[in-house]
């Protein structure tokens, strides 16, 4: 494959990185091969391609062309080895447990997840003799002292699904590798590598729900995982073809790629559309709290600003009055959608307890730091003035709904 593009910036290897359009009959898009299998010139050149020996292609569940392309550009914009492409991002987490852990093995998660994630480790994982251990990851002494013999991986998403908390990759890294046969996986969904470089801080894999900002349109389900080329191997023959099958299909390998050609300046977009929303929202007074990485109020500001490029295009927040209010605010939006997911060009808002985070029961939520009011946005590519304007109108709406029921409760003086 053409690596001619490995010195070059970020946005030009996103375009160009592997592909050369001579080599393709002058085709500018890369083609997409819609084949399940390929047909070999020899038998022993079959048997090669089975046994490992060549890297030909021969049945698209383990590699395919326009696969292997999307791939080699993942692993260069994550500063890894290898990638490998998966149909969702629950996919490529799941393929990455699976392939990594055994029976008596314990895995340290953060306290904070992605829905699905928590539910996979709880009711899939952990139900083979797995043990699934929360761990506040922000405290090196409390991932010290859970470091056991036993472990194998350390899991967390930086920043955390749907409360934005953030882990100091490096440091976790650092603590992690002091024990031999630790693995550090880090979910960099919310900030992809242009935000971000996990593997660069000292992780050992990294995985995407590349159906969010790594695509950005809204339009396939994919995952990503990439690490060095040993790791990735292990999770292609071992963790894709025989685990989980959870292929991504050709069409949406190249959409993905169609997708990455224009990361960087969405998230741009994105990063600063999300600031101005936060800091309008921290200022009004029908507000609770704002979580935002770019807001110097933010807890973790500091590691933000060294571990992150930019804050992100996602914001949670509480508004006075809890659930309710929250919930009138979300249905008085006109501008933003209802809808779970991120990372489209669209604005979305959600409510976690109820949505993404469903699975958790309510003492769960308590206990990994989700509130049951709390609103999740991803801030999209619009205009943001018309984005201030629908936040404003829907508050401004909850704030009468409030005084209209204060005025119909009956009063406390007989």
């Amino acid at each position: 494959m053409n690596n001619k593009h490995n010195t070059c910036g970020f946005s030009t290897r996103a375009i160009h990185h592997g592909y050369d359009p001579k080599d393709h009959h002058g085709a500018l898009v890369p083609p997409i091969y819609l084949s399940a299998t390929f047909a070999f010139p020899t038998v022993e050149y079959g048997a090669a391609c089975f046994a490992g020996e060549a890297s030909g292609h021969f049945y698209t569940r383990i590699s395919n062309p326009t696969l292997a392309l999307l791939e080699s550009r993942m692993a260069t914009l994550e500063g890894g080895e290898a990638a490998v492409a998966f149909s969702s991002g629950m996919g490529a987490i799941a393929a990455t447990f699976w392939t990594l852990l055994r029976p008596g093995d314990e895995v340290i998660v953060s306290q904070t997840l992605y829905g699905c994630t928590f539910a996979l480790l709880h009711h899939g994982i952990g139900e083979f003799g797995i043990k699934v251990r929360h761990v506040d990851l922000t405290d090196l002494a409390a991932l010290q002292a859970a470091l056991s013999p036993a472990t194998r991986m350390i899991y967390c998403e930086t920043p955390a699904n749907p409360n934005l908390r953030l882990i100091d990759i490096a440091a976790v890294a650092r603590l992690a590798h002091q024990q031999p046969n630790v693995t550090v996986v880090v979910d960099n969904t919310y900030c992809t590598p242009y935000l971000q470089r996990p593997l660069e801080l000292g992780a050992d894999v990294v995985v995407h729900s590349a159906t969010k900002y790594l695509s950005g349109h809204g339009d396939i389900t994919a995952g990503i995982a990439v690490s060095n080329q040993a790791l990735a191997q292990r999770i292609r023959l071992q963790g894709l073809k025989d685990l989980t099958g959870a292929v991504m299909s050709p069409q949406d390998a190249s959409l993905l790629m169609r997708g990455l050609k224009t990361l960087a300046l969405r998230m741009d977009r994105h990063c600063s559309n999300a600031q101005a929303l936060a800091e309008a929202l921290q200022v009004h007074p029908a507000v609770e709290s704002v979580i935002y990485p770019g807001l110097r109020s933010f807890p973790q500001y500091e590691l933000a600003t060294r571990q992150m490029k930019l804050p992100g295009g996602m914001i949670a927040f509480e508004l006075k009055g809890g659930i309710e209010t929250g919930r009138r605010f979300m249905n008085a939006l006109q501008l933003f959608t209802r809808a779970v997911s991120l990372g489209d060009a669209e604005s979305l808002a959600q409510h976690p307890a109820s949505m993404t985070h469903s699975t958790y029961t309510p003492e769960q939520l308590a206990q990994h730091g989700i509130s049951e009011g709390l609103v999740r946005l991803s801030v999209g590519l619009e205009d943001v003035a018309d984005l201030l304007a629908d936040v404003h109108q829907a508050l401004a709406k909850c704030a009468r709904a409030s005084v209209r029921k204060a005025a119909m409760a009956p009063s406390a003086v007989r």
